[in-house]
């Protein structure tokens, strides 16, 4: 069984930086598409970014790009998700999420598709307020 393992949310004010965490079975994270999304009341699930089996390609969702970025950390066995200049519309909760299959790789738009990832974890809060 797979467990992915959120951290790191928080309550912050405009303007301010959080990362979040996802702790990962080493395996996962060193072979697998990892990705993050979020989820605002009362909306889908929506895509934040991802990241390329290998680490060698990041994808972001328009409405975060230039502020977040997504990386591994392959001795920790960790994903972060570094979101700086945090707004309001970032409060969500945050969820890491990682693919089927072990070292695939996919045309750009699949990395943006919530289909493509099998393994999820529980999600962590962030809260922005104004």
């Amino acid at each position: 069984q797979v467990q992915l393992v959120e951290s790191g949310g928080g309550s912050v004010q405009t303007g301010d930086s959080l990362r979040v965490s996802c702790a990962t079975p080493g395996r996962i994270l060193s072979e697998h598409v990892m990705g993050w999304f979020r989820q605002a009341p009362g909306k889908e699930r929506e895509f934040v970014s991802a990241s390329s089996w290998s680490g060698s390609m990041s994808y972001y969702a328009e409405s975060v790009k230039g502020r977040f970025t997504i990386s591994r950390d392959s001795a920790k066995n960790t994903l972060y998700l570094q979101m700086n200049s945090l707004k309001p519309e970032d409060t969500a909760v945050y969820y890491c999420a990682a693919d089927r299959s072990a070292r695939r790789t996919y045309t750009e738009g699949r990395y943006y598709q919530r289909g493509l990832y099998y393994y999820w974890g529980q999600g962590t809060q962030v809260t922005v307020s104004s």
